[in-house]
């Protein structure tokens, strides 16, 4: 075995997603996988969704020492850390990579990564794997002679993506989330990319893996992946996780044109922008199977959207719910809170969009800046760090002279409010929190 892979998400350490129960594998370490094992190098996967760290690290004490592949994003910084830990402790080299590393090179190097892998991983592993020496090999951050992080310059990305293999499911047991789903759910799901890389600007976003890239597979090569899940796997819906699936249109007209000539036909669910809908792809979606659509509205304040730079306008974002709900697609949208500038008059008006949208379902969060985003960089000299930085998350921050959580708290139940008068009287506590912010 040349490589080991894994990702350090123990769902069952999540109380929230067990309360979801909606988990998908690890589609970034099966495309790792599918593209190496097609060089020749043997890789295998530890899925640690539905493991546990006992049973991973009792491979890494048994298993020959070798190298491991840890993927790290926002959440799973400590159990990464942890598992870099004791592969160091059993003799393993350790690359890390994923959203997360690329952002605290320095940090994990210090830990005792050997490299971090900034941005896409199928070129720069397959080079370290092969015996190139790390400093030849761009999209790298290993230890400089001072003793920090030097990059050894941009990841080369894959030009084509259709000549890459698809992800290597059978290393992962795929019938176990079907399972999970169904026994949740009633219905089980896979989860499939049509794409990498989102081009917008959203300052809050970050770019750390695909920079602001948009790279996508033919319409054609992608069906045949879809035919194949569905003949292989027969899940009874899909999740197509590309950032924006209906940003090209023209794909979108040879993607349908394609899945009806073959009478290929499936419930499924994905993300778009507001400004990529229309009454013809709504209706085109629905012809599809889609089921549900997300869009990401942020605010029902047009100022702070521009803040944002979310390129998108509150108008936008209702009339996409309204040709979706016009086509028996149900809706669900992401908003945030604490954006930095946002006042009263703005939970107002996001309060007014909900109420004007009526989603079936939406999801708010506080915003926290990322490392390596503008929105990060605008509110860094207010940052507090909530705790060490190894056992903690870039969520886990407050920024001064933001209001309190309990303002927040407030502003979420003003969205859920169900009368006039409830509304009212929720408003009315939120007020008087307004004082409250965050020292």
């Amino acid at each position: 075995m040349d490589l080991l892979l894994t990702h350090g998400y123990f769902l069952h350490e999540d109380p929230k997603e067990l309360q979801i129960m909606k988990p998908y594998a690890p589609l970034g370490l099966m495309y790792l996988s599918s593209y190496l094992r097609a060089k020749g190098f043997g890789v295998e996967i530890y899925d640690s969704t539905f493991g546990s760290r006992e049973a991973l690290f009792r491979i890494l004490e048994t298993e020959k020492p070798g190298t491991l592949g840890i993927y790290v994003n926002l959440m799973t910084r400590g159990n990464g850390l942890a598992i870099l830990k004791r592969a160091l402790a059993c003799g393993w080299k350790v690359i890390v990579g994923g959203p997360e590393p690329a952002n605290y090179p320095e940090q994990y190097l210090a830990a005792g990564a050997g490299v971090v892998v900034s941005g896409e991983g199928e070129r720069a592993l397959e080079a370290l794997l092969g015996g190139t020496p790390p400093e030849q090999v761009t999209g790298l951050y290993l230890r400089g002679s001072d003793g920090g992080a030097a990059n050894t310059g941009p990841a080369e990305l894959l030009a084509d993506l259709d000549a890459q293999p698809w992800p290597d499911r059978e290393r992962v047991d795929i019938d176990q989330y079907l399972r999970v789903w169904r026994q949740h759910h009633g219905a089980g799901s896979v989860a499939l990319i049509s794409a990498r890389g989102c081009p917008y600007h959203c300052r809050w976003c970050s770019h750390s893996t695909f920079g602001k890239t948009h790279r996508r597979r033919s319409a054609l090569g992608f069906v045949d992946e879809v035919e194949w899940v569905l003949n292989r796997y027969r899940p009874d819906q899909l999740w197509l996780a590309d950032d924006v699936f209906t940003i090209h249109h023209g794909w979108l007209d040879q993607y349908a044109e394609e899945m009806g000539r073959r009478g290929l036909r499936i419930p499924f669910e994905c993300i778009t922008r507001a400004d990529r809908m229309n009454a013809r792809v709504a209706r085109q979606l629905a012809e599809l199977g889609c089921y549900r659509v997300w869009i990401g509205s942020e605010s029902g304040s047009q100022r702070l959207l521009d803040a944002m730079e979310r390129g998108v306008s509150v108008a936008q974002v209702r009339d996409a719910v309204r040709q979706l709900r016009e086509n028996g697609i149900q809706t669900g949208m992401f908003l945030m809170w604490g954006y930095e500038g946002e006042e009263l008059g703005d939970i107002d008006a996001t309060y007014e969009h909900v109420k004007a949208c009526r989603p079936d379902v939406f999801f708010t969060t506080v915003s926290y800046p990322i490392k390596g985003t503008p929105y990060y960089d605008e509110v860094r000299p207010k940052l507090v760090q909530l705790g060490d930085w190894e056992t903690t998350t870039d969520r886990e921050v407050k920024i001064r002279g933001r209001h309190s959580r309990r303002f927040y708290q407030l502003a979420d139940q003003l969205l859920r409010s169900e009368t006039a008068d409830e509304a009212a009287q929720v408003r009315e506590r939120l007020e008087a929190a307004a004082s409250e912010v965050e020292a």
